[in-house]
């Protein structure tokens, strides 16, 4: 219950001014949950509750707040094992007063965005627990799961994914078993021939005909009101977040004896998006509301507003006759007593910000308005973090100024309270202390980092560190501990009162130390390990910003980093401009990771401002250099992509084979073939020259050429552990195939982006889906030119040109093989506006090769081959099509 604050009290001789504090403790939680599931319990199994009732309020949830490293993880998962058996549960918490059926299956979920959670691994959880618990399926909901999944993951299968997400593992593969039953059953009902999965829209739609006709095959089915609906809109999430009203529906159809409740906890909740942005928070709250007979147990960092009317448009429903139990409270207070609680939210631990502003306008009250001003609150909840411990301090800082006869003003509390630190730091040993303020310099640390960054010899002290509460651990991280935010910020940011607090040398020494550490990690690692390397710059570079360290070994990880294509997104400075090395560094690779993002344009004016400061050395200013030739490239800028490209060759840098790569490009784009085969003979693996070639054979028509070429630069690559040159290399192969076997296409097609999931190539992406329309090309109807369209709208964002060409090239393919005179002459036109500057015109040539047309004038390519030959061939491409 709620307490005085003495202290506050003995501060003041105002007796009408009000103090509270109030206090919390497992047990008062436990003893809540338990109260209100035996409440929810008792509702769901009344005569009266109807699982399909969309209107009335709901109270199937409880939400514990507050900041975070309180205890609320820790909270969620001792509940999920109290939930779970008697061992689970903490002797002192007693028994629970629940009957034995319906029985309680607790399901607790991580949003972390660390854990990568969204809508849809949410539901798979939550249908993967009920999976391994029942042991039978849920047919209307597994129905519209089925559908969902394969016009969402075409190819895909579900029992894959869920491994590959370590959902198998916990759960076991009761479920795509269940739902192949329950798809069987419902063929078998309709009379439908052949095999389920493969006509998964041919069933769906059948069952949503029987079930609005009211056929008595699927009586079983047709309690469900809304099923029909779900299976004739667009499978996609926002679909798949009614599904759940489906689930709901299947549970309470189950008999008495295998009743069971889901209790779901959703931990980290703050992690579903901010106060302004709540797209996840929507399809959440849209799970609660649909699965009434389910019970929600939510801890985030804030408070749940779903009550709050003015959230309405955000949110489906809002309001507290929608959320009765989220109302906010009269009091908030950091902790709570174990007698019973009023609501369905309660705070717990530390403060959001907002709970902050509320605990110090209640905490002290006169005339029954605020004492503390709102200016005021509001500068001490920016310092605070949300620490208890420092609004206690702020509290009695304001009334001792108060004493003196002066009004507090917000400068009066500029200054940090040393206890903050002292008060972490207590109970610490020195070496303790010492490793804390190391790893605060760290987003996340393992044992031997945290050691070295200390500069110890053991990790005994490191392991003691790691088991205090205020060390977070994420198993499946690349580096599984991290400090929570609070305590970290404090560290680094706040004034240090203690005996053997650190000088600015010492933090100097210490970011060096760690530096080193993560480059001795990445450089020792067996074999190449990309989740390593990006680690290591995201950390690296920061430390190299922060503390103006020398770059070292982070110029040969920028070189590693660039050289597989695979473009994981880097964190750009947050200053003005590059005032460092590792500034330059940190914004000329984020610009290479945005540009896949980007129109070319744009990464040439980033790339031009990195090189303009002058602070990159001289081995990664040819980087720089030669990406934004490439760019240039990439625009159809060839005079300024040849002086780039020729500057970073002449140099004889680690760029230089990719710079005769482009070179041989630009000789292909100017019709020069004979000068790019030579070049592109010399190139070896370095430069990639089976790539090459093989677009010097498929510019000529000659696709069993360029397919082998192709193939073996995706073998190297291979042998090499390239995995985004194998990507590249790939994609080429489908669309040289996609020419000549269609057939053969879906499958390079289908490879090359399995090989590209995961990786960010906007190009190759591009091309890949070329090569999908080639193998198409012909089909009668406006699918064709539909999806035609969306590409060249994607194309032109990019600033790509020869994705442009490409594009048009297959449209050309296309408008022959109909023989649409009027369609072709529009291609040809786009593609004389794409060359009129002189580059890439055999382009033009071999649109009119494919239609037997004499080009309008004399053509400038200079073909490897005989001309006739290489016009005979892209013919023959049309005619065997």
């Amino acid at each position: 219950m709620a307490g005085r604050d003495l202290r506050a009290l003995f501060s003041t001789n105002d007796r009408q001014m009000a103090a509270s504090e109030a206090f919390t403790d497992r047990h008062g939680q436990w003893r809540l949950a338990q109260t209100t599931i035996a409440e929810h319990l008792a509702r769901i199994t009344a005569p009266s509750f109807d699982v399909e009732d969309l209107e009335a309020p709901r109270t199937n949830i409880l939400a514990f707040h507050g900041v975070g490293g309180i205890g609320k993880t820790t909270l969620s998962r001792t509940l999920e094992a109290a939930l779970a058996n008697a061992e689970g549960r903490p002797a002192r918490w007693g028994e629970p007063s629940w009957p034995a059926r319906p029985a309680l299956l607790p399901v607790r979920i991580d949003l972390a965005r660390s854990a990568g959670t969204d809508f849809e691994r949410v539901l798979l959880t939550i249908r993967l627990a009920l999976a391994a618990h029942l042991g039978r399926p849920l047919p209307a909901f597994d129905i519209a799961l089925r559908r969902y999944w394969e016009h969402q993951h075409p190819g895909e299968s579900l029992e894959e994914y869920l491994a590959r997400g370590g959902l198998t593992g916990r759960f076991g593969k009761g479920l795509s078993k269940q739902m192949q039953s329950a798809l069987g059953d419902v063929a078998q009902a309709l009379m439908l021939p052949g095999t389920v999965g493969g006509a998964i829209g041919q069933l769906t739609g059948t069952l949503a005909q029987a079930l609005r006709e009211r056929r008595q095959t699927v009586r079983a089915l047709a309690g469900c009101a809304r099923l029909a609906d779900l299976l004739e809109v667009e499978p996609d999430v926002e679909a798949l977040s009614y599904y759940p009203h489906l689930l709901a529906w299947e549970l309470a159809q189950l008999p008495a004896d295998q009743a069971v409740v889901p209790v779901i906890l959703l931990d980290t909740f703050e992690d579903t998006g901010t106060r302004t942005h709540r797209d996840l928070e929507r399809l959440l709250q849209r799970l609660v509301w649909l699965m009434p007979n389910a019970f929600f147990i939510v801890t985030g960092r804030n408070r749940l507003q779903w009550a709050d009317p003015a959230l309405e448009g955000q949110l489906d429903f809002t309001g507290p006759a929608a959320w009765p139990g989220l109302a906010e409270q009269a009091v908030p207070a950091p902790r709570t007593s174990t007698a019973a609680v009023a609501g369905r939210q309660i705070l717990i631990g530390d403060f959001s910000a907002e709970d902050c502003d509320d605990y110090l306008a209640r905490r002290l009250v006169k005339d029954g308005q605020p004492l503390i001003g709102p200016e005021l609150r509001s500068v001490i909840t920016a310092r605070s973090h949300g620490l208890p411990l420092y609004l206690d301090l702020a509290v009695l800082r304001f009334l001792e100024l108060r004493r003196t006869g002066r009004t507090p003003v917000p400068s009066d509390f500029d200054a940090d309270f040393p206890a903050l630190i002292t008060r972490t730091l207590a109970d610490l040993t020195p070496d303790e202390r010492h490793i804390l303020r190391s790893v605060s310099l760290l987003d996340a640390f393992d044992l031997p980092l945290a050691t070295q960054t200390a500069g110890l010899a053991h990790q005994a002290a490191a392991a003691r560190l790691v088991e205090r509460p205020f060390v977070r651990q994420d198993v499946f991280a690349l580096w599984p501990y991290h400090l929570h935010a609070l305590i970290r910020s404090t560290l680094r940011t706040a004034d240090d009162a203690t005996d053997d607090r650190w000088t600015d040398a010492d933090w100097r020494s210490a970011a060096e130390r760690a530096l080193t550490a993560l480059g001795e990690q990445w450089k020792t690692s067996a074999g190449p390990d990309r989740r390593l390397l990006v680690g290591c710059l995201r950390q690296g570079l920061a430390l190299a910003r922060d503390h103006r360290l020398d770059l070292g070994w982070l110029a040969d990880a920028a070189y590693a980093y660039t050289a597989d294509y695979v473009w994981e997104p880097l964190p750009l400075p947050d200053t003005d401009g590059p005032a460092t090395a590792a500034d330059a560094l940190a914004e000329l690779l984020a610009t290479l990771a945005r540009r896949q993002h980007e129109h070319r344009s744009r990464t040439v004016e980033r790339l031009t401002a990195v090189l303009e400061t002058g602070l990159l050395p001289a081995e990664l200013t040819e980087m720089a250099l030669y990406f934004r030739a490439k760019a240039h490239r990439d625009l159809g800028q060839t005079q300024d992509s040849r002086d780039g490209m020729e500057q970073v060759a002449a140099g004889g840098g680690r760029y230089a084979p990719d710079a005769a790569r482009g070179l041989a490009h630009l000789a292909r784009a100017a019709g020069d073939f004979p000068t790019a085969l030579a070049t592109a003979e010399t190139l070896g693996w370095p430069g990639r020259g089976h790539r090459v070639l093989g677009d010097i054979a498929f510019a000529h028509g000659d696709m069993t050429t360029a397919a082998a070429a192709y193939t073996a630069a995706r073998a190297e690559a291979e042998q090499h552990g390239n995995v985004g040159e194998q990507a590249i290399a790939q994609a080429h192969l489908a669309l040289a195939v996609a020419f000549t076997n269609p057939n053969q296409a879906d499958g390079e097609i289908a490879l090359a982006e399995q090989l590209l999931a995961g990786l960010d190539q906007r190009a190759t992406t591009l091309t890949a889906k070329v090569a999908d329309l080639v193998g198409h090309a012909g089909t009668p109807g406006p699918q064709f030119d539909d999806r035609a369209a969306l590409l060249r709208t994607e194309i032109t964002a990019s600033g790509i040109t020869a994705a442009a060409l490409l594009l048009e090239l297959a449209l050309a393919f296309h408008q022959t093989i109909r023989n649409d005179e009027s369609a072709l002459r529009q291609v040809l036109d786009r593609l004389g506006e794409l060359t009129q500057g002189g580059d890439y015109a055999y382009y033009l040539d071999v649109a009119h090769h494919l239609a037997d047309l004499v080009p309008p004038a004399a053509s400038t390519v200079r073909w490897a081959d005989d001309p006739e030959t290489v016009r005979g061939r892209w013919q023959q491409l049309v005619q065997d099509r």
